[in-house]
């Protein structure tokens, strides 16, 4: 079965160490995670932020005032998946560095995971929803040769 076809916008913030991030995220690389977590054609857009600004958006639209990996804003299901993916810079390489393992690997985990919420995937509703997130993840990983992030 083919890939659902994409309309990727990526954009980069205003980030100190842009180049590092950059280079993690090559654009085929993240239209290649977000097509292999698509159960439709989707239209999204990645934007990549510094502290500040995942901050506020988190504050914003979620009421936690503290910058995390990544924030889902989802648009649209059917019959086109339409959604933002923003991701926080300096957390991703925090937890990357935490985790041992590359930038680039520890951004495709978080393209797959907002890919599944842009989808209504939900990890926070019961301990069934975060297992079979999980396991999703994994195998979507697994599709795209990297490794459980999770074990």
């Amino acid at each position: 079965m083919p890939l659902p076809t994409l309309s990727l916008s990526l954009q980069f913030g205003a980030l100190a160490d842009a180049a590092t991030h950059r280079a993690a995220l090559p654009r085929h690389k993240v239209a290649r995670c977000i097509r292999h977590a698509l159960d439709a054609d989707g239209e999204i857009t990645v934007r990549i932020v510094d502290s500040q600004e995942g901050q506020t958006l988190n504050r914003e639209y979620r009421g936690k005032d503290y910058a995390t990996n990544v924030l889902t804003f989802d648009y649209e299901t059917e019959p086109l998946v339409m959604a933002d993916l923003v991701l926080c810079a300096p957390v991703v390489a925090r937890e990357a560095a935490e985790q041992g393992k590359p930038l680039a690997d520890h951004y495709a985990h978080l393209l797959v995971h907002g890919t599944l919420h842009a989808q209504g995937w939900d990890h926070e509703t019961s301990e069934a929803d975060a297992e079979a997130m999980e396991a999703r993840e994994v195998e979507i990983l697994a599709g795209l040769g990297l490794q459980n992030p999770y074990g």
